[in-house]
């Protein structure tokens, strides 16, 4: 597998960039560019990326596309085009979005996401979004989320067979489908049902930890990986038998110093796991 994750300081230029990730031991990158980038200078962080051995892991394309709002629904999905198509560009493994919200919040609970009618509505979505860039090098996926679809291993199967084209993949982010005690406790078994189920689907994956707060009644927080109770020699033992290229991604740290720290500890894990981190 590959690691990568936030980085802080100057990535102006590819360059920087590329100096930014050898710096942190990065081999995995989120891609740096927003959706107004000049077509010229994406492709050359892409070639910064290509001649220093950097895979681009993701490109965002964090939006609300199942809006209720017509004009609305009709950008986002519009702007999920131009970042597949901008992924496509690059070679990044994945464009990456949540399915989005029929609610107030375009990434909170409402009751109306996890109905057939929304699973229905994110197949149509997830098709309009591929069809109009037909991919040939990236994969639109969709980060699990755990009060929208797809909330499962099973559903985002369901999602897979729903959709049916070849442009569709899986974004794991496990620690947002951990979302009850019982998968919190016994969470080394979720995650072999994770990638038993999903594993040859996986394009890009995230790196993060949970803590359950004794806060009736069930609080579980997102902490950094090794401040929590997630079996990191689990995740990383099945990460190790995919595509030895797969990203594994640290993200939502707010300095250099936690994605530091978060990073020693995933290399620490491997090592002793004996799992090679490339």
């Amino acid at each position: 597998m590959r690691l990568g994750g936030q980085l802080f300081g100057d990535i102006s230029d590819p360059e920087a960039w590329i100096a930014k990730l050898r710096e942190e031991g990065f081999t995995a990158a989120y891609f740096p560019l927003g959706d107004e980038a000049d077509e010229r200078l994406s492709l050359d962080y892409a070639r910064a990326a290509s001649e220093a051995g950097i895979v681009i892991a993701e490109v965002g394309a964090w939006s609300n596309p199942l809006s209720r709002n017509e004009e609305e629904r009709h950008a986002k999905i519009a702007f999920c085009q131009r970042r597949l198509a901008l992924a496509d560009l690059v070679g990044a493994r994945c464009c990456v979005n949540i399915a989005g919200s029929l609610g107030d919040k375009w990434d909170g609970p409402c009751a109306a996401d996890l109905t057939e009618a929304a699973f229905d509505l994110v197949v149509e979505t997830v098709r309009a979004i591929i069809d109009a860039v037909k991919p040939r090098r990236t994969w639109y996926t969709l980060e699990p989320m755990p009060w929208m679809h797809p909330d499962s291993p099973d559903d985002y199967l369901r999602l897979i067979a729903a959709v049916d084209c070849p442009g569709f993949a899986v974004h794991l982010d496990p620690f947002n489908l951990i979302n009850c005690p019982s998968r919190y406790f016994a969470n080394a078994e979720f995650l072999h049902e994770c990638f038993r189920k999903l594993g040859p689907h996986i394009k890009s994956c995230h790196a993060k930890d949970l803590r359950m707060s004794t806060k009736f009644t069930t609080h579980i927080d997102e902490t950094r990986p090794g401040l929590g109770e997630i079996d990191y020699r689990a995740y990383l033992v099945d990460l190790d038998r995919l595509d030895p290229d797969l990203p594994l991604m640290i993200e939502h740290l707010e300095t250099e110093d936690e994605c530091r720290l978060a990073a020693a500890h995933i290399r620490a894990v491997a090592r002793s796991s004996n799992v090679e981190i490339h």
